[in-house]
């Protein structure tokens, strides 16, 4: 008799921030319905009642402030010995840095930052209209550096969404599924943006991807497994009703390790959209000594962190502000570190 074993090896119930597996270290999904702003791009202050300002995930009315007031967000704050990436799916994010970077991003943009051996940054959240309502959508993921690389320069890019591959795949029936191609080569979609020089989804064996996959009701695709034989693979289920997973039934918005190795027909058995979020890479397999946004190898590396910081500031702050934002004209760009010009998105192209 054959057994046919789950391709879900392990599971766990969807909150705030998703389960990882090396090399990741940390997903978190904010998904604020921020109102209409206070005319200056912030929360009104009505609303800071029953807040802990200052701190605050409690997602009240339907969104948090976090660390800002009363434009919400993370005002300066250090980072060292790993990368951020950094999906907004809905509204803006204001980025400033210690390396004197700027941007404004969203609506499919993806920011990756490696903090190597330090840097400052800033990440808040503008709202833009006053009149209407401001939803913020965005994952953060911290995928890790080995110790090789923990301490090479920061380096900061931006991901436009205009230039961001995507498959888009018709099954039998029509129906389509559409992966988005942050990282991780996928037979089909066009070659994926560079990630930046020291990250380890840039070495050659590391099987690293990174795919957002939205089923249509009814849609089916086949998931193709990995390249790597040790290599990890997460699937959140987020959005939707019901998938098929390899002939097994979800029903609950999961965060699941699943087999890399075989290929898996995914199946949405709901009547709305099915979204999933995959990351996937082979273990750097070191040691992780972390203490809140240090993150090395030993705690003795993790005191020189700490010694540094208070030390040099990893550069210091060259904004006016802890908590800047970029106006209030609702455009997207970027501003690397010694650039004169703006990096803009791509212009659309005319049929």
């Amino acid at each position: 008799m054959t057994t046919t074993h789950s391709p879900i090896l392990e599971s766990a119930p969807l909150g705030p921030r998703w389960p990882c597996l090396d090399p990741f270290l940390f997903c978190a999904h904010h998904d604020d319905s921020y109102p209409a702003s206070n005319g200056q791009m912030g929360v009104k202050v009505a609303e800071f009642e029953g807040r802990e300002m200052g701190s605050d995930f409690s997602a009240k009315n339907g969104f948090s402030m976090y660390h800002g007031e009363p434009v919400p967000g993370f005002p300066g704050h250090p980072h060292r010995g790993f990368e951020t990436v950094t999906l907004v799916r809905k509204g803006r994010i204001d980025h400033a840095d210690s390396l004197g970077a700027a941007a404004r991003f969203g609506g499919g943009d993806v920011q990756w930052l490696t903090a190597g051996k330090g840097i400052q940054h800033s990440e808040m959240f503008p709202l833009l209209h006053s009149e209407q309502p401001n939803p913020l959508e965005l994952f953060q993921i911290w995928l890790n550096l080995p110790a090789k690389s923990k301490m090479v320069e920061p380096h900061f890019t931006m991901f436009w969404n205009e230039s961001i591959p995507r498959l888009v795949h018709a099954d039998a029936n029509g129906k389509q599924t559409t992966l988005t191609v942050i990282a991780g080569e996928l037979p089909g979609a066009d070659k994926p943006l560079a990630a930046p020089p020291e990250s380890w989804a840039s070495q050659a064996d590391s099987d690293l991807a990174i795919w957002t996959l939205e089923l249509a009701s009814g849609a089916s695709w086949t998931l193709p497994k990995a390249q790597g034989a040790e290599t990890h693979r997460m699937l959140y289920f987020f959005v939707g009703q019901s998938l098929s997973l390899g002939g097994e039934a979800v029903t609950q918005h999961l965060a699941m390790h699943i087999d890399a190795h075989r290929d898996l027909e995914l199946v949405n058995t709901g009547s709305d959209t099915v979204e999933l979020l995959l990351l996937q890479g082979r273990p750097i397999g070191e040691p992780v000594a972390q203490y809140g946004p240090f993150v090395m190898n030993t705690q003795q590396e993790i005191m020189q962190a700490m010694q540094d910081y208070r030390r040099t500031q990893f550069g210091g702050w060259p904004w006016r502000d802890h908590d800047p934002v970029h106006g209030t004209e609702n455009r997207r760009f970027a501003r690397y570190p010694g650039a004169e010009q703006e990096d803009l998105p791509p212009a659309p192209v005319s049929a």
